[in-house]
């Protein structure tokens, strides 16, 4: 039996990076998955990828309506919902001299406001034993230069998830975070670099950037039945970094 048979998942940020090999990991270990995401063209390739065990929905976290259309899409084709992976982020390098109110606005707009509302709108959805997993990051935990308002943002996702397991007492739901470290993704090579992405994989314990299917494979734990113990936690797949 497949740990996530017969369950259904959304995936936000769905369509590539972590949240694309997410969703593969949850179809292969027997999950139907839809996943969200700002980019049409991205989502129509990654579902060409998933098969047919897996629905795509357009639309933004920033968007309420948008977030709307994504749950009330779930509920009219399946009923009800068994994961939610709040995935979807984004930050950039920006030195503490040069941080505007746009790009303060635009990260927190995404990583945090966006993570709120993909799960107070979805949690009426959320079936008993349910699992909400929350994408945090090393910098939460961690000084980084040029990485302050992105740090900041994951620092209040960490804290969600301690204060949403409390809010989620008695109700069989579970929530926790999933902490990637440096992973060669088209974000995080993007907004970093593909020099400083490598440089930091190397001073890594394990000494190498993740791949997204390595991160991929905690996200499945976490919202499987194996993690049934576990809420409010976090959970690092980081080659160490901010073990050390």
């Amino acid at each position: 039996m497949k740990r996530l048979a017969g369950k259904t998942a959304v995936v936000t940020g769905g369509g590539t990076g972590i949240g694309f090999a997410a969703a593969q990991r949850f179809i292969e270990e027997g999950a139907f998955v839809y996943i969200f995401g700002r980019r049409q063209e991205r989502l129509d390739e990654a579902l060409r990828k998933l098969g047919d065990n897996a629905r795509a929905v357009a639309g933004s976290v920033t968007n309420l309506a948008d977030l709307d259309t994504l749950f009330e899409t779930v509920k009219s084709e399946r009923g009800g919902l068994d994961i939610l992976f709040a995935n979807a982020g984004t930050g950039e390098l920006v030195a503490l001299g040069d941080i505007t109110p746009e790009q303060y606005q635009s990260t927190f707009d995404v990583n945090v406001r966006g993570v709120l509302f993909t799960v107070q709108k979805g949690l009426p959805l959320m079936r008993e034993g349910g699992s909400i997993v929350l994408t945090g990051s090393t910098t939460g935990v961690m000084g980084t230069p040029s990485f302050s308002i992105y740090s900041a943002s994951k620092a209040a996702v960490r804290n969600f998830a301690r204060s949403w397991a409390q809010d989620l007492r008695g109700r069989g739901i579970r929530v926790n975070v999933l902490s990637p470290g440096p992973t060669r993704t088209e974000l995080a090579l993007d907004a970093v670099g593909v020099e400083n992405m490598e440089a930091m994989g190397a001073t890594t314990p394990i000494g190498r950037l993740g791949e997204p299917a390595e991160v991929a494979a905690v996200a499945a734990f976490l919202a499987s039945p194996d993690s049934s113990f576990m809420t409010g936690s976090e959970v690092f797949a980081d080659g160490g970094l901010a073990q050390i």
